[in-house]
């Protein structure tokens, strides 16, 4: 492909809702991590990106030198607004992803509703903690592509974990799947070991919070206790707040549980 035809193809990518552009070595080691289908890898220096993965993503070493072709600094350099430190672009196709399946996913795990965020960086800021936490997956609202390249830079390439998909508020809740909790600060204070396992835990904006309309349908509203005077929390440090406490008091809780007879066997 001639120089012109990739950067050509790298500005369409960010406008195609089948693509994700992945910019730098931590999104591109995720993706092959968690199963992407990655379609092109670019850098700027074949060696020093192999040095860099052998260092800080030895697992997929060889998926990474066997797709990464090098090109000219001055051509890698107009691949992105800002060319990643770490000299390395890739496309990766997006999965087909459906609402239905995720609202119904069996397991005791919650799922994150963001209803209008609007910032980028804090979208890919909570995907990246909720798939540290093993969540359901997130789903926003409002306006913005959670698969955006600068999500996805926030998420370092954590969209591949989990389930991450822009939906329609009232459908995701017309269907009553899961039970909805609203964090809120004028909510009861968070209680980890009684939240549902596998609740919508819904998140509002940055600027005004929960809309009335989705704060009135929850089945509960629940707060993070904050020392006083402080008025609130950055988005994704509210979902990281929520997330860690459910999973820290479900670790808690499977310790202190005694031995199932099968293993006391073994």
């Amino acid at each position: 492909m001639q120089d012109g035809s990739l950067i050509a193809r790298f500005g369409r990518a960010r406008h195609d809702g089948s693509l994700a552009v992945l910019e730098g070595l931590h999104a591109l080691k995720h993706a092959l991590r968690f199963g992407a289908r990655v379609l092109e890898v670019v850098c700027s220096d074949a060696e020093q990106l192999d040095r860099l993965t052998a260092e800080l993503a030895a697992d997929v070493q060889p998926r990474v030198r066997a797709l990464a072709r090098a090109v000219d600094p001055a051509v890698f350099a107009q691949l992105a607004p800002w060319a990643p430190s770490t000299g390395v672009i890739s496309l990766a196709q997006r999965p087909a992803l459906e609402l239905a399946p995720v609202l119904a996913d069996p397991r005791p795990a919650p799922l994150v509703l963001l209803e209008d965020p609007r910032d980028l960086g804090n979208i890919g800021a909570c995907v990246r903690v909720a798939a540290a936490v093993d969540a359901a997956g997130v789903l926003t609202g409002g306006g913005h592509d959670p698969w955006h390249a600068d999500a996805l830079r926030g998420s370092a390439g954590l969209h591949y974990a989990l389930p991450v998909l822009r939906v329609d508020i009232r459908r995701a809740l017309a269907s009553g799947a899961r039970p909805l909790l609203a964090v809120d600060p004028g909510g009861d204070p968070i209680a980890p070991d009684a939240l549902p396992p596998r609740a919508l835990l819904a998140f509002g904006g940055e600027r005004y919070g929960l809309s009335d309309e989705l704060s009135s349908r929850a089945d509960a509203r629940i707060s993070i206790p904050m020392r006083a005077g402080v008025s609130s929390l950055n988005l994704a440090t509210s979902v990281a707040a929520v997330l860690f406490a459910w999973r820290l008091c479900r670790e808690t809780a499977r310790a202190a549980s005694p031995p199932s007879a099968s293993s006391r066997k073994g």
